[in-house]
């Protein structure tokens, strides 16, 4: 079974990417199931949410406590929860943010993790050009896409898709594959780089 775990803030789409994710899953024909854990239920308050993919059917329903990934949409989190909880050093690490994991002060911590599989995405700045709105949740999914192979770009855009209609599933959509594309190219740099 795969998990992951969403951190953002309330009106980032948090759920929403959530669901999104497990749809995605389910349209490959994988189990899958989303749901979220909610504390003040307000604007800008910290929500997480979770999924979890797998190839039988999932009988756990409590919230992920060790997750694989992590997907943190809000960078001003990082230290105000422990958003790395229960992370081990084979997860995947995917923040918005256009700084480097040093810039964050992540750099140390994070050193003993598997540099291919931390990522950050500016994924506000490309949700901005392409929607014209701060909602990195669908954006980010792209992202997710490309850096873990757990589903494919067609699969979120599918999602996505079924989920907006029109103007903003096309909006979304286009976003989510800009994202793809960026950590794609990450991933071939990384590797061109680690291989010379």
């Amino acid at each position: 079974m795969f998990q992951i775990r969403f951190h953002g803030r309330g009106g980032q789409g948090v759920v929403t990417a959530a669901e999104m994710l497990s749809v995605a899953a389910f349209d490959e024909g994988k189990f899958s199931q989303a749901f979220p854990s909610f504390g003040s239920e307000r604007t800008g308050a910290p929500v997480v949410s979770f999924c979890r993919i797998d190839n039988r059917p999932i009988r756990s329903r409590e919230p992920v406590i060790k997750p694989d990934a992590l997907i943190i949409q809000d960078v001003t989190l990082l230290h105000q929860v422990d958003v790395f909880a229960g992370l081990s050093t084979e997860g995947y690490v995917l923040i918005n943010t256009s700084k480097s994991f040093d810039e964050l002060g992540l750099g140390d911590y994070l050193r003993t993790f598997h540099r291919e599989r931390l990522l950050t995405c500016p994924a506000t700045e490309i949700a901005l050009e392409y929607l014209g709105r701060p909602l990195p949740n669908a954006v980010l999914l792209g992202g997710f896409a490309a850096l873990t192979g757990q589903v494919t770009l067609e699969s979120i855009t599918t999602a996505i898709g079924e989920r907006f209609t029109g103007a903003t599933g096309d909006q979304n959509v286009a976003a989510a594959t800009a994202a793809y594309q960026l950590v794609a190219k990450a991933e071939e740099e990384f590797d061109r780089a680690t291989t010379n």
